[in-house]
């Protein structure tokens, strides 16, 4: 690469960055986020969980279980990471549609009897929690600013 197309380069990078400060757009830290650590740990807690599941469902439902519940803070991530509010609440309800996946996945998987009924119930907690979460957040980021 020479010198031209690098300059090049680094003017179209500031001029990106200068269009979304114009425009408003702040980057957040998702790691500040309290939804996205509540997802993060129920991610974490479904990654155990699934390691008692039967082999044969290691291409079923562990697979699914642990996509859709690690699909919920990789969307708070990747919201955070983009141009402004109205960017993170469709990232967020992305991660809402998830979290409805996991919620199945969680009721199939105790009702296949792959997990007893304590461990069933605090997984419940925590993926109705986080979609608490999720839903105030997205009503908030989509309420008109006075």
């Amino acid at each position: 690469m020479n010198g031209r197309s690098l300059i090049k380069r680094k003017l179209s990078a500031i001029s990106i960055q200068l269009s979304a400060k114009a425009k408003g757009a702040k980057m957040k830290d998702f790691r500040q986020l309290k939804v996205w650590d509540k997802a993060h740990q129920l991610t974490l807690a479904i990654y155990k969980t699934t390691k008692t599941f039967p082999t044969e469902e290691r291409y079923g439902l562990t697979s699914q279980l642990r996509r859709a519940s690690s699909s919920i803070p990789a969307n708070i991530a990747e919201g955070c990471c983009r141009g402004g509010d109205r960017e993170l609440a469709q990232f967020l309800q992305i991660a809402m549609s998830s979290a409805g996946e996991v919620e199945y996945h969680l009721l199939l998987a105790h009702h296949l009897k792959y997990f007893d009924k304590q461990n069933y119930n605090q997984l419940n907690s925590n993926i109705t929690e986080v979609k608490q979460m999720l839903s105030s957040f997205i009503k908030k980021l989509r309420k008109p600013k006075s």
